[in-house]
């Protein structure tokens, strides 16, 4: 089972941290080959006794211009054939596509800087990219001018 985005139920995180308290107890009859995975932005309002008890992934950012440039082009949904070839206008499209990779590939490395030369502090994350590549994709196919 995997609940995404706890960060977002601030509401639910109370009852949650029960739910998952009860599974230690002898009463709970559960699979062996049960697994719970959640998923959260860092947050105040998440449990930590389930952090304290459970294992923690964490995914960083790569480190340098090339690496982060390298993810974004080899990660989803660019690097899934049937999406990054169904468009109208390739060669418009494969410019638009490394140029907003390489927009987010600075951004994610300027962070190392902290808040020197931003006005509001704002990640543009995996999430932000894989939207806008879509948005773009559909853009690109929708429109005839560009």
């Amino acid at each position: 089972v995997i609940l995404q985005n706890c960060h977002l139920s601030k509401s639910f995180m109370p009852e949650l941290e029960k739910q998952i308290a009860n599974f230690s107890s002898s009463l709970a009859h559960i699979n062996p080959s049960f697994r719970l995975w959640l998923t959260s932005m860092p947050s105040k309002t998440f449990p930590v006794s389930i952090l304290q008890n459970g294992i923690k992934m964490i995914v960083e950012p790569p480190k340098g211009l090339r690496a982060n440039l390298l993810r974004s082009l080899t990660g989803d949904p660019i690097a899934n054939p049937t999406f990054f070839n169904e468009v109208a206008k390739p060669g418009e499209w494969k410019k638009l596509v490394f140029g907003l990779c390489f927009f987010h590939a600075v951004v994610q490395e300027r962070r190392t800087f902290g808040p020197l030369g931003w006005n509001n502090p704002y990640q543009f994350n995996e999430t932000d990219l894989k939207i806008s590549v879509r948005q773009l994709h559909e853009y690109i196919n929708r429109y005839d001018e560009i």
